[in-house]
């Protein structure tokens, strides 16, 4: 039995799903065992059998009820799944042990999508963009909530540019006497009037001049809180239209972007154009919300162009995926006053979502 599962052990590693898979089953012909019920739930998941997956991880969970590991991966695909109310017991049980940061993020991830923020965000920062970050070198603190009366601040980037938009709202409102915000090139316009020294990552950075340090997603935990109103500008480019993103970055979600067939759709609207880049020409952020800032309303996946136009306070329906879970985008989303979430009515029902914002659109313009 030791050599069938450390012969699994080796397919799993080397990436041969299908040759763990039938060594997995050959040890559990032998007898029962929750790791090799955990591992096939892997399995199954990574080869996208969800139901399956989650027969194996309850199977693990039944025969190690307090082990962390089942715990993890059968609340993180109840998460994945939208499922927060199975997710949450399990997941609280994973994180409660040692060396389960994994377990505490996703835990963090919930409590969040839950509206829990007191108890999300601390965990939220066990995030490995935060964790591995290389502003953990500097020789000057974390921004904990300290007092920033006479401190210089430096924000440092990470994660997308939707996440990126999303906490700059913070911005225009901490009291330090100095903000230093460090982002890429394609977002230097858009954050030139928060009340911060706007600088390119590109190039040397002098760090030596700042108290602290934070990262942006770290500023919901810390930072006064804020209307969720708009906070970012652009000068109209046009009059009218609605403004489509249908497509984002395969990771962290392949599944967020719509088919090609329903994208034509929506760019057959009457007074539909394209927000892409590569179709408007636009050379950075700041000149899609010019763009944006002339429409009437903006349609668009979960992708930085709907962060950009609920932070320009434009009307914007964000199309989801029926399980999506993210805490980003709640049934109301908490943090763009003028954005409105529509889901899938069904796992993978983009038709039945295409055919409501059309309605929806022409209910507008009737």
């Amino acid at each position: 039995m030791q050599a069938d599962l450390a012969h699994a052990l080796q397919c799993h590693q080397a990436g041969d799903l299908a040759g763990a898979e039938a060594a997995y089953l050959a040890v559990l012909a032998r007898g029962e065992n929750a790791d090799v019920f955990c591992n096939l739930g892997l399995i199954a998941k990574a080869r996208g059998r969800l139901d399956e997956a989650e027969a194996w991880l309850l199977q693990a969970t039944r025969l190690a009820p307090a082990a962390a590991l089942p715990a993890y991966n059968l609340g993180s695909l109840y998460w994945r799944a939208g499922r927060l109310a199975d997710a949450l017991p399990l997941l609280e049980l994973a994180a409660a042990q040692p060396n389960m940061t994994g377990a505490q993020l996703n835990l963090g991830n919930v409590y969040l999508a839950l509206g829990r923020d007191a108890e999300g965000w601390p965990l939220y920062d066990q995030r490995p963009e935060r964790l591995n970050s290389q502003t953990r070198k500097l020789s000057f603190p974390e921004w904990q909530g300290e007092p920033l009366a006479g401190k210089r601040l430096l924000i440092w980037p990470e994660q997308g540019y939707g996440d990126q938009i999303l906490a700059a709202r913070f911005i225009p409102h901490l009291a330090a006497a100095q903000t230093t915000l460090v982002v890429q090139h394609e977002l230097v316009r858009l954050f030139d009037g928060l009340s911060a020294r706007v600088v390119t990552r590109a190039g040397d950075i002098s760090v030596a001049d700042h108290d602290y340090w934070i990262l942006p997603m770290s500023l919901p935990r810390w930072a006064p809180p804020v209307a969720n109103g708009a906070y970012l500008s652009g000068r109209p480019m046009r009059s009218g239209g609605v403004g489509i993103a249908w497509k984002g970055n395969a990771l962290p979600d392949p599944g967020r972007s719509l088919p090609a067939e329903f994208a034509a759709e929506l760019l057959a609207l009457p007074g539909a154009i394209s927000l892409h880049p590569e179709d408007t020409g636009a050379r950075d952020f700041q000149a899609t919300a010019d763009l944006i800032a002339g429409l009437d309303l903006v349609i668009s996946i979960d992708t930085s162009v709907a962060h950009l136009a609920g932070a320009l306070g434009k009307p914007t329906f964000v199309l989801l995926q029926h399980h999506s879970a993210d805490w980003r985008w709640g049934d109301s989303p908490a943090w763009y006053a003028s954005v409105e979430t529509l889901r899938q009515p069904a796992p993978g029902d983009w038709r039945g979502l295409i055919d409501a914002v059309t309605r929806r659109v022409q209910a507008r313009t009737a």
